[in-house]
């Protein structure tokens, strides 16, 4: 259900706030110096935001449910061509394996972790939202502007998955809300997307006070994204050219760095969801794990040898993405391990062979040696997500160039790209119209492979049907409401077509 499902909180302490989110009349005890003061005081969600502290508390929770969108990425990719499921066998997270041949249905426990997971977010940006007028501080513009940008990001990773969502401007969802709230549709959803990111856009500094939080630069990348995904190409090349003259951000020369550690929160990021090793999880909560939980599904079966840790071998690139890539492409060995290919360059490596084994990896994001992998090792690996990086904003810009008729600057931002792919300026794009849209979304596969943006451009595109093998038009353009939610809602909520 909706309400009761939106708070399984994380194992360690993110703040006393968002406890109360839930559970009202919380006693807290004074310690013994004040022991002859007044006699200890109740706090709830109710009069929680007293101070700036307060505040900045409750977003660091809202922060907290971005570190559960992994199972978001790794769906992006195994639902489209460039991967395939993995795993041990046909029933090893029968979930993905459903989502992989196309098969699901609404009882989905995958699919439902992500409805519930990001309207955790959700709920979690409304408490602040419903009490932003309490208490008044200095930089509160900053902290509410960082606040609509995650409510933004969490609605988008719904709308993008589901369509139409039930939304609470600015309040938290209550019980039997299910039973009187509509879903809004996709178009009302956008529009409250819009409405948040513009309000960041005008409020959030150019530059991040700590690594990982919102900037105006990300809000206005994904606010272009957002329009790219509704065909506004006007306002999307408008909102992403001026991201691209503030100078802001830059191309990494070495792509190879990218997605090392040493290369996180690079130039080239725009906005990472942060991960760290310092607090493990186990199966039974991997939404409480602090480490990227997609990195160890992702890793290489049984692996024993140099640089990389074993993993589960899921979410396993196909051979034709791996021949998608041009020769001299800079890139195809970045984003796909040849394992064979690994282990015939270096001596002392074996490996198993998983569920539906191609002989390759996702290398951006599987375990390296050398992480403190405190419980489970593959549920606490502390590789960030890069979820917008500078290069998506060239191709994007590109794409909304190119298709609002602008065949110049669509060129020149997709060059931008493939001079650091290929290490050279012999490898340009000199195509104008429709070839040039299709040569950037070609490029936008290459260049973004792995980083769960496949599935959702082939959709938004019209490119699915034939793409993805058993994906049927009118029906898998979107996944279904999870049951559970469809039944609780006692007829309110209509399911997706198809399912």
């Amino acid at each position: 259900m909706l309400i009761f499902n939106l708070f399984k909180m994380k194992k360690y302490t993110i703040l006393a706030a968002l406890l109360l989110v839930t559970t009202s009349g919380l006693t807290v005890s004074c310690s013994k110096e004040f022991i002859n003061e007044e006699a200890p005081y109740s706090i709830d969600s109710e009069n929680y935001f007293n101070s700036k502290s307060d505040y900045d508390k409750a977003l660091i929770g809202a922060y907290d449910m971005l570190q559960s969108s992994y199972i978001n990425v790794m769906l992006g990719e195994i639902a489209s061509d460039n991967t395939l499921s993995g795993g041990e066998s046909a029933t090893d997270v029968i979930g993905i394996q459903q989502i992989d041949e196309m098969t699901h249905t609404s009882v989905n426990p995958n699919l439902k972790d992500i409805w519930n997971w990001m309207f955790a977010g959700v709920q979690r940006c409304n408490f602040i939202m419903e009490f932003k007028d309490k208490t008044d501080f200095a930089e509160k513009n900053q902290v509410i502007g960082e606040t609509r940008f995650l409510r933004a990001y969490y609605h988008f990773e719904l709308v993008k998955f589901f369509g139409g969502i039930p939304m609470k401007v600015d309040k938290r969802f209550s019980i039997n809300d299910e039973k009187s709230i509509p879903r809004s549709s996709t178009a009302e959803v956008y529009a409250a997307i819009e409405s948040d990111l513009l309000f960041a856009i005008n409020n959030l500094n150019p530059v991040a006070s700590q690594k990982g939080r919102a900037t105006k630069g990300a809000a206005q990348a994904l606010l272009g994204k957002v329009y790219l995904y509704q065909n506004k190409f006007v306002e999307s090349a408008a909102v992403l050219e001026s991201l691209i003259n503030s100078n802001s951000y830059s191309l990494v020369s070495n792509y190879n760095s990218i997605f090392e550690a040493s290369g996180e929160n690079n130039a080239e990021s725009v906005f990472e969801v942060q991960y760290t090793d310092a607090e493990g999880a186990d199966f039974g909560c991997l939404q409480c794990s602090e480490g990227n939980v997609a990195v160890g599904f992702n890793g290489i079966r049984n692996y024993v040898g140099p640089l990389f840790d074993s993993g589960y071998s899921f979410n396993v690139p196909t051979q034709e993405a791996y021949n998608a890539f041009e020769t001299g492409d800079n890139r195809r060995d970045v984003a796909i391990l040849n394992i064979a290919s690994w282990a015939t360059l270096n001596t002392g490596v074996s490996y198993g062979m998983g569920y539906k084994h191609t002989g390759f990896f996702n290398r951006k994001y599987i375990a390296r040696q050398g992480d403190a992998n405190i419980g489970d090792q593959n549920l606490t690996n502390p590789n960030n997500y890069r979820s917008i990086r500078y290069a998506d904003v060239l191709l994007m810009a590109a794409e909304a160039n190119s298709r609002s008729g602008n065949n110049s600057k669509g060129q020149q931002y997709i060059n931008a790209v493939r001079d650091r792919a290929f290490g050279d300026t012999n490898h340009r794009v000199t195509l104008s119209g429709q070839s040039l849209t299709d040569a950037i979304w070609a490029e936008r596969r290459l260049e973004l492979l792995g980083e769960g943006h496949r599935f959702f451009d082939l959709v938004r595109t019209g490119k699915a049907v034939g793409k993805i093998t058993g994906f049927a038009a009118n029906k898998n353009e979107l996944f279904p409401i999870p049951f559970e939610e469809i039944q609780f809602s006692n007829g309110n909520w209509q399911q997706n077509p198809g399912y």
